[in-house]
């Protein structure tokens, strides 16, 4: 049999413990991000996902701001390389096209623009620093298919799919 990552929607009530843990692994002890900017207050607002791992340890997630802002894309190292990031952006965009939103947006570290444009976001500013680590702000307008289109991320339910490594 097969090992699967399972994608589900999380709430920061439910979920804080787990999504905390991949944020302060990769964006505080990886990367240097003083924790009261990883944890800005603002996670209770958002959407958030959540990736887990055969045996259900955390390895991934990514949150949603009632802004149009996607961020906080965390992939705990062991885990990188296998389409992960792609799946949890994928979620956050179907979200996007629920809500009817438009166009969504995020503050890309330099190092990422290209996974980001292979998702059919743009550059719209110049680099800036945030947390220390230069950025771009980038930007997807948003399709919204017609009737026949259906979802590969379903928010409420689980999603198998995505071989372990």
């Amino acid at each position: 049999m097969q090992r699967r990552i399972t994608f589900r929607e999380a709430t920061w009530p439910a979920d804080a413990t787990a999504l905390s843990l991949i944020r302060r692994e990769v964006f505080i002890e990886e990367q240097g991000v003083p924790e009261p900017l990883e944890f800005d207050g603002l996670d209770p607002a958002a959407l958030h996902w959540l990736a887990t791992g055969p045996d259900r340890e955390p390895i991934a997630t990514l949150r949603m701001l009632p802004s149009g802002q996607i961020g906080r894309m965390a992939v705990r190292k062991p885990w990188r390389g296998h389409g992960i990031g792609s799946r949890l952006l994928d979620c956050a965009m179907e979200a996007a096209r629920r809500h009817g939103w438009r166009e969504v947006w995020l503050n890309a570290q330099d190092t990422r623009i290209g996974f980001y444009a292979r998702h059919d976001f743009f550059v719209i500013s110049d680099t800036f620093e945030d947390a220390g680590i230069p950025h771009r702000r980038m930007l997807h307008r948003i399709h919204h298919p017609g009737p026949a289109y259906r979802p590969s991320c379903i928010a409420t339910k689980a999603h198998q799919g995505i071989p372990a490594p």
